[in-house]
């Protein structure tokens, strides 16, 4: 994933931005529409730049959605991704050296906190009430305030994703379940049994024992869940900043991931976690899933739909569940929920001069007044009506993609989503296995907090000490009690000066807090 490249992309975009700041102070004369200054050529040309896009080609200026974008804006949109195989994170590192930043962008790898802490990004506390006010309003305060909090002026630099539901779910295949004639379990054990079962009753009914009960993907990451069972906040498998005994810290280090380590341990030990877990590349992994060789995994719900239509080439009827989070004894376990903070709209410096019509295409999509268009698109390009209903078209490598800025979402907005991509049926299965993330779900502590707490000490910032003893232990090469020699290096490698940061930075936010 992108948060993966901060560690080697931090340092290299700051000696990056000296030239940038020296070289670049904006769009350049004589440019025409492209330099933003509207006229009789017509409408102002915004670069926008959006990595991870998917399938798709990206859109000229006379395709019809960003005609329509511009006609209801004045602003025509240039969309524009990393190249084929490349780092997103490298590719950002060429545009600043070569001094062609985009007009707008979506941030990777940790760059706002480089270009804010260099100079390089542009302050939108006054822009955004006057160009952008859905934007301004639809956002929470608290958000914002989270926001300020990254900055050393206490300025707003980005715009954030706000999130309201669970991203992440841990889910289970209910098929396999009543082919085994088990119920949901309730505690830690009922769930070790299920998984004993899923491995040795053949439910995927091929007559091989291929059976994975659950996964992981490498460097133990993507396998939530099972800390989650143990009050570990984690996301995408790198532990996270949340409260434990009474104060913010850091739940690498932390009793409850000493036992959730141990319990992956004995996982792994029984073959009951899928023993490549550790050598799982992201492809393989979702491969595994989508051949009906997995029971338990922790993902995106929103992002089910392919799994699912691949599943049920093999296993017509495949079923997902939410797992509701089996109990442990001496421990409150919850999914870990960041819903504010991250960011997700950055102005770069040197296109000061674009702002205002930058601002007012991001204000276009987040005016609920254009929701419709927003979630749908254009009939005959992005959707098609059936039965009264419109209904997304799938996205093909050779179709130009639409470009999308809204990152606002709510139950409300998701349930519109889900309606349109499945059938009611499975709808209402995606639905549920929401539900069952909502109960289980709680914000933590650590929500927004910003990248430069880990300045000068990248190996924490990557959790490599972590990932190292994670997965020695879980694969018996070291006993669990090396879990204290860990604890020790992480504090005296800079764990200790990074959380007193983090520390600080919590500060601030329960400052604002009081104040509202």
């Amino acid at each position: 994933m992108a948060r993966n490249m901060k560690k080697r992309f931090i340092p290299l975009v700051a000696g990056l931005l000296v030239m940038l700041l020296a070289g670049c102070s904006g769009p350049k004369e004589g440019e025409g529409s492209e330099s933003g200054e509207a006229g009789a050529s017509g409408p102002v040309t915004v670069r926008v730049l959006k990595t991870h896009l998917g399938k798709g080609t990206t859109p000229d200026a006379n395709n019809a959605h960003v005609k329509y974008v511009a006609e209801k804006t004045g602003v025509s949109y240039k969309l524009e991704t990393t190249p084929p195989g490349a780092d997103p994170a490298q590719n950002i590192n060429v545009l600043i050296a070569s001094n062609d930043l985009p007009d707008i962008m979506r941030p990777v790898g940790g760059v706002e906190q480089a270009l804010i802490q260099q100079g390089g990004a542009l302050a939108l506390d006054d822009l955004l009430p006057k160009y952008a006010p859905h934007v301004w309003s639809r956002i929470p305060k608290e958000a914002w305030d989270v926001v300020r909090t990254a900055s050393p002026d206490g300025k707003i630099y980005y715009v954030p994703k706000v999130y309201l539901i669970p991203e992440r779910v841990p889910m289970i295949r209910k098929d396999w379940m009543d082919k085994v004639n088990l119920p949901m379990p309730g505690t830690k054990e009922e769930y070790i049994a299920l998984l004993k079962a899923f491995k040795e009753q053949d439910p995927n009914e091929n007559g091989k024992a291929d059976e994975l009960p659950t996964v992981g993907r490498e460097l133990g990451t993507w396998m939530d869940h099972t800390f989650a069972m143990y009050g570990v906040a984690m996301w995408e498998g790198k532990p996270e900043w949340d409260i434990y005994e009474g104060k913010i810290g850091y739940a690498g280090t932390t009793a409850n991931m000493k036992a959730a380590i141990g319990f992956l341990r004995e996982l792994y030990a029984k073959k009951l976690l899928d023993n490549e877990t550790f050598l799982n590349k992201g492809d393989v992994w979702q491969a595994k899933i989508n051949n009906n060789l997995v029971g338990n995994w922790y993902h995106l719900p929103a992002s089910l739909k392919d799994k699912v239509d691949a599943m049920r080439k093999t296993a017509p009827k495949a079923y997902i569940a939410g797992l509701p989070l089996p109990k442990v004894d001496g421990f409150t376990g919850f999914v870990t929920q960041k819903s504010i903070g991250e960011a997700e709209w950055l102005i770069p410096k040197s296109a000061e001069k674009q702002a205002p019509h930058s601002l007012r295409l991001l204000d276009f999509f987040y005016d609920p007044a254009n929701e419709e268009f927003v979630l749908f698109g254009l009939e005959g390009l992005q959707h098609e009506v059936v039965g009264g209903k419109k209904k997304l078209l799938p996205q093909t490598d050779d179709k130009p993609l639409a470009l999308g800025m809204l990152n606002y979402t709510t139950k409300e907005s998701m349930d519109k989503r889900i309606e349109q991509l499945y059938s009611e049926a499975d709808a209402r299965m995606v639905k549920d296995i929401f539900a069952v993330g909502m109960k289980d779900a709680r914000r933590i502590a650590g929500d927004g907090m910003p990248s430069s707490v880990y300045e000068g000490y990248p190996d924490i910032q990557s959790h490599k000490l972590y990932q190292e003893y994670l997965t020695k232990i879980v694969i018996g090469e070291w006993p669990i009690d090396k879990f204290d020699e860990y604890v020790d290096k992480w504090k005296k490698s800079g764990g200790d000066a990074v959380t007193k940061r983090v520390q600080d930075w919590y500060g601030k936010v329960q400052g604002n807090n009081q104040q509202k």
